[in-house]
C-alpha cells in the first residue's frame, strides 16, 4: 500500500511535453549562423548546459558563455525561440495533471536552468496556466536529477515530505534517484500507462 500522496511532481520534457533536441539545435544554428554540430558541442559538449541546470552559472552568464562558444551573440529571444521550437505539449498528460490538481497539489521538477521556469508562459502557455508558480528547475536547488539531494531540496522547499510525494519522469535513472530519496515514483512511457498508474493510486 502506498503512503498518501500530497504532491504529484511532474517532469517536463518527455512527460508534459515532447522534447525535440534537434529542433532546438537547428533554430540556434540558424540564428547564430553556425553548424548544428557546433551548437550541440557548445551546449552539451562543453558541459555548459549541465552547469546551468545545476545552478552553477547565472542566466546572463549562461547566454554570454553560449554566445562566446559560438562566436555569435545569443539573445534571450533567440534562446527562447529555439527552446519553444523543441517543445510540443502532450495534451493528454496535461488533462491528467488537471484532474490530479483537483485531488492534491501538483508541481513541475525538471533538469533545466532558471530561464525555463521564468519564461514558461512564452514557451508553453498551457503548462504555465495550469502550474503557475509551481514550476521548479534543478538550477534553483544546486543539484540535478538523479542526485537524491535534488529531490530532497525540492520537496523541502515545497513543504512536503518525500514519502508523500509522487514523482513522474521518463528517464529510468531519474526515477531511481527519486526512489533513493524516499519519494514514490513512476517511469513514464506513454499517456495510457500513466492514466492507469494514476487510477491505481487514486489520483485518476
Amino acid at each position: 500500500m502506498n503512503a498518501s500522496i500530497s504532491l504529484v511532481l511532474f517532469d517536463l520534457d518527455g512527460v508534459l511535453c515532447h522534447y525535440d533536441r534537434s529542433a532546438r539545435v537547428e533554430h540556434l544554428a540558424a540564428s547564430t549562423h553556425q553548424s548544428a554540430e557546433a551548437v550541440r558541442h557548445a551546449i552539451w559538449g562543453t558541459g555548459l548546459e549541465s552547469r546551468a541546470d545545476a545552478g552553477l552559472i547565472g542566466d546572463d552568464d549562461y547566454l554570454d558563455e553560449l554566445g562566446r562558444l559560438l562566436g555569435s551573440p545569443v539573445t534571450l529571444d533567440a534562446w527562447l525561440e529555439a527552446r519553444r521550437a523543441a517543445m510540443t505539449l502532450d495534451a493528454q498528460v496535461l488533462r491528467m495533471a488537471q484532474a490530479v490538481a483537483t485531488r492534491c497539489r501538483i508541481a513541475i521538477f525538471t533538469n533545466n536552468c532558471r530561464l525555463l521556469a521564468l519564461h514558461m508562459r512564452r514557451l508553453c502557455p498551457e503548462v504555465a496556466a495550469l502550474f503557475g508558480n509551481a514550476i521548479h528547475t534543478t538550477a534553483e536547488f544546486g543539484a540535478t536529477k538523479p542526485a537524491p539531494e535534488a529531490y530532497l531540496r525540492c520537496v523541502e522547499a515545497l513543504g512536503v515530505s518525500p514519502g508523500e510525494t509522487f514523482f513522474i519522469d521518463d528517464v529510468e535513472s531519474n526515477v531511481a534517484g527519486a526512489l533513493r530519496a524516499g519519494l514514490q515514483a513512476y517511469e513514464f512511457a506513454n499517456a495510457a500507462g500513466l492514466a492507469l498508474e494514476l487510477k491505481l493510486r487514486g489520483l485518476g
